[in-house]
C-alpha cells in the first residue's frame, strides 16, 4: 500500500467519522521523517526511520530490512502501527523503520555490522521513552541484540526498553515467539462466543511464524486445520490435517507440500475452500474483487498484513462475512512488545502463565471495545475500527492542545 492510499483511505472516512480538514491533515502528516545512508563494504544503502505520531506514547515500530523498502512503504506503515497500537489500547504511538537491502546477500559479520550503523545513524531519535524498535521482515531478536548493545555503547548507559523483540537473556518477554498467533486465538474466541458460531473448520494460509502457530493453538482448542499452506504450495484434508505430522515435514523439507496424505492445492484455491473461517497469514492483498465472491468462509481472522483489498471489503460486508482486521487481529505482536518494555522499566520479569493472561486480557478487552461501538452500524467491522482508532489518536491529540 503506497502513501496515496492512505490519503485516500482518510479522506473516505472522514465523512463517517465527522473529521474536520484540520484533524484529516494531522491524521496524514508523520511527525519526523529521519533518513540516512548507511555505509557497507564501499556501498550505500537508504535507511529510514520514520516517527508518525506520538499523542498516545513512545513511537513504536518495527525495522525491516528489505531490498524494496522505500520511504513511501515506511511512512504507511508507520501510519498503520499508530492505528495498531490505539486499537490495542496500549500507551504507544506509532513508528517505522527500514533498510533498502537484500540482507540474504550478506555474511553474519555484514548483517551485524549494517544493524549497529543502523543504530549509529538514528541513536538520537531512539531510546525507552522516545522511539522503541522491534523486529520486522528478514529482522531478528539477534539483530535486536546488536542494536542494543550499539545504542547502550553509544548512550553509556543500559536501557533495555529502547528495543524489543529482544532474547530472553537481554530482557526479551516469554510468548513473544508466539504473541502474534495467540492474539489472534483470543480475538477469534471472543468473535465466535458474540456470535454464538459453531464452525470449526479453519484454512490458514501461509506457515510461517504466525500461520504455523496458529494452527497449533487452534488444533489444541479443538478446531480442525482443514487446509494450510506456504509460498510452494497447500494441502488439503477434508476430514482435517494432523499439524504436528505437517509441522515436521515443513520444517524437515522446507513445505507443507511433501505432507504425503495432503491433496495438493494452490494458495488461491486455499482462499476459497469450504471452511468456516479463513485465516490469511502470509501475503497482503490476497483476496481481491476478482475472489472474494468466492470466499465461503463466515469469519477472516487477518494475520497477514493487509490481506484484503477495499474492493473485497465490501463484497465480504455485503455477502456478511466478518472480518477481524489486521490491526485488530495481529496485534498481539505489538502488545506483548509492550509487556517486554514494561518488564524492562521495571525490572521485573513475568512468568509465562501471566503475560499470557494479560494478553488475552489485552486481546478480549480491545475487541469487546469495537464491538460495541460497531453494535447497529452500516458500516463494516473494518471501518469501525479504524474510526474507533482514529478517534483515540485524535482525542490525545485535543488533550495536548494540537488541533
Amino acid at each position: 500500500m503506497t502513501f496515496n492510499h492512505v490519503v485516500q483511505f482518510l479522506q473516505t472516512l472522514a465523512p463517517l467519522a465527522n473529521l474536520s480538514p484540520a484533524e484529516v491533515t494531522l491524521l496524514e502528516t508523520p511527525n519526523h521523517v529521519h533518513k540516512a545512508e548507511l555505509h557497507l563494504n564501499g556501498k550505500k544503502y537508504p535507511a529510514f526511520r520514520i516517527q508518525f505520531n506520538n499523542a498516545r506514547g513512545p513511537y513504536k515500530g518495527g525495522i525491516r530490512f528489505h531490498p524494496e523498502v522505500n520511504e513511501d512503504e515506511v511512512k504507511s506503515l508507520a501510519f498503520w502501527m499508530t492505528l495498531k497500537t490505539a486499537v490495542a489500547d496500549i500507551p504507544f504511538g506509532g513508528g517505522k523503520g527500514g533498510v533498502t537491502i537484500d540482507p540474504k546477500s550478506l555474511s553474519g559479520k555484514e548483517l551485524e555490522e549494517l544493524s549497529r550503523a543502523y543504530v549509529r545513524a538514528f541513536r538520537p531519535y531512539l531510546g525507552s521513552s522516545i522511539d522503541i524498535p522491534a523486529p520486522d521482515v528478514y529482522t531478528t531478536g539477534q539483530i535486536m541484540a546488536w542494536m542494543l548493545d550499539e545504542y547502550e555503547q553509544q548512550a553509556g548507559h543500559h536501557d533495555p526498553g529502547m528495543i524489543t523483540g529482544k532474547p530472553l537473556e537481554l530482557g526479551g518477554s516469554l510468548v513473544r515467539d508466539i504473541a502474534t498467533a495467540l492474539g489472534g486465538v483470543f480475538v477469534l474466541e471472543e468473535a465466535v462466543q458474540k456470535l454464538k458460531f459453531k464452525g470449526k473448520r479453519i484454512a490458514i494460509q501461509g506457515f510461517g511464524n504466525a500461520g504455523m502457530n496458529a494452527a497449533k493453538l487452534f488444533a489444541d482448542r479443538g478446531f480442525t486445520i482443514v487446509a494450510v499452506s506456504d509460498s510452494k504450495g497447500g494441502i488439503y484434508a477434508q476430514q482435517g490435517l494432523p499439524v504436528d505430522e505437517v509441522v515436521t515435514i515443513k520444517e524437515k523439507t522446507g513445505s507443507v507440500q511433501n505432507y504425503p496424505p495432503g491433496q495438493k492445492i494452490s494458495n488461491e484455491e486455499l482462499l476459497t475452500l469450504n471452511c468456516d473461517i479463513l485465516i490469511p497469514s502470509a501475503l497482503s492483498g490476497v483476496i481481491t474483487e476478482k475472489n472474494a465472491h468466492q470466499v465461503k468462509a463466515k469469519i477472516i481472522l487477518e494475520l497477514a498484513n493487509g490481506p484484503t483489498t477495499p474492493e473485497a471489503d465490501k463484497i465480504l460486508h455485503q455477502n456478511k462475512t466478518l472480518v477481524l482486521p489486521d490491526i485488530l487481529a495481529n496485534a498481539g505482536g505489538v502488545t506483548v512488545s509492550y509487556f517486554e518494555w514494561v518488564q524492562n522499566q521495571s525490572g521485573y520479569y513475568w512468568k509465562e502463565e501471566e503475560v499470557r493472561a494479560r494478553l488475552r486480557e489485552k486481546m478480549k478487552a480491545a475487541f469487546n471495545q469495537l464491538w460495541s461501538t460497531w453494535a447497529g452500524k452500516k458500516y463494516d467491522f473494518r471501518t469501525a475500527t479504524y474510526i474507533h482508532a482514529i478517534q483515540k489518536v485524535l482525542a490525545a491529540e485535543k488533550l495536548r492542545g494540537r488541533v
